[in-house]
């Protein structure tokens, strides 16, 4: 099966599982999971933050953000279509009293620093919400903040007094597509929580990073919230290998993403413009007449597309140039068979 639906599909490779097998591991509830300890030190180091927790996932990573970030009656401001906005099952709100401020992305995934500025609430009126937190997400829609953005959207969170929260699931597609270390996207930020189980390929997990003293409130509330876990180095052993082995393997996604789209542009009922292909996601939006039949086509060939439309193509370690080649070939018969 080819599966382009998400790049969360991936299955541990053999080196992964060997890794995982042979962990040390001990009580993370304590303290005394050596794994998950040396996994916390590692991924702190990498994104050039002092200290880090890991998690079950990316949305227990950004609430855990939010939650420590903002109380009660506190109010975050992030895109429209941000996960931790919409993805996320309201957590914030529902667990936290916190309110969402959403403002529309521009067409290069940013957030108009003008919008967010006006989004800001008088902090001496009582009607509204204290505006407490920007949150960015980095890459977005598969789009790559630019390291210039990132600095003005940090100074600007500076004058108006919002900390700034950076959900990083593909932060290494977006490091890789810049060709930088991902401490100078993340220098940008107080906190960044960094997903394991995305472009990485790890089973699961997430990485919150920020202060010491934000990561210790971060590691209370995640016991509140029933996250804490125990002989929990089987699957940080698993995180440790992703990133110590497979952010740099992050380039062949993106090239094969690149394939894929310059195989879609050949293909004229498509309309697709290669040039919207960024990292490891490639967007086409298809007519409504053949989306479903061409989703069942694939799928009878072993291929695997989203429901959504635009439809998503998610590229992967799972995913070769072959794959990439029988994807454009299958869509290609099915269009000749149509026209």
């Amino acid at each position: 099966m080819i599966d382009f639906r998400s790049d969360t599909v991936t299955v541990p490779t053999p080196a992964m599982r060997e890794a995982m097998a042979a962990a040390e591991v001990g009580d993370d509830v304590y303290g005394e999971d050596p794994t998950v300890n040396a996994l916390e030190r590692r991924a702190a180091e990498m994104v050039g933050m002092e200290a880090s927790l890991f998690v079950s996932s990316g949305t227990q990573g950004n609430l855990l953000a939010l939650l420590t970030h903002c109380g009660r009656g506190d109010e975050y401001i992030a895109g429209q279509r941000a996960h931790c906005y919409r993805s996320e099952a309201g957590g914030a709100a529902a667990l936290g009293g916190i309110q969402p401020q959403p403002l529309d992305f521009a067409p290069d995934g940013t957030l108009p620093l003008d919008a967010v500025r006006a989004a800001i609430k008088p902090g001496d009126d009582f009607h509204y919400a204290r505006s407490r937190l920007l949150c960015l997400e980095n890459t977005q829609g598969g789009r790559v903040l630019p390291l210039d953005y990132l600095a003005e959207a940090e100074t600007l969170a500076r004058d108006l007094g919002l900390a700034r929260h950076l959900d990083g699931a593909r932060l290494f597609n977006a490091a890789v597509a810049l060709g930088v270390e991902a401490s100078r996207i993340t220098r940008h930020f107080d906190t960044v929580s960094v997903c394991l189980s995305k472009g990485l390929g790890a089973p699961a997990g997430t990485m919150l990073c920020g202060p010491r003293g934000f990561v210790d409130e971060a590691r209370r509330l995640r016991k509140m919230v029933g996250g804490a876990m125990r002989q929990i180095g089987i699957l940080a052993a698993a995180g440790l290998h992703v990133l110590e082995h497979h952010v740099e393997r992050l380039a062949g996604d993106h090239a094969n993403a690149e394939r894929l789209g310059e195989g879609f542009e050949g293909i004229e009922e498509l309309g697709f413009d290669g040039r919207e292909v960024h990292t490891n996601m490639v967007f086409v939006d298809m007519d409504e007449r053949w989306r479903d039949e061409l989703r069942e086509h694939f799928r009878s060939s072993g291929i695997l597309i989203s429901s959504r439309n635009p439809v998503r193509f998610v590229t992967h370690l799972d995913i070769d140039e072959a794959g990439i080649d029988e994807a454009v070939a299958r869509c290609k018969a099915f269009f000749a068979r149509n026209r």
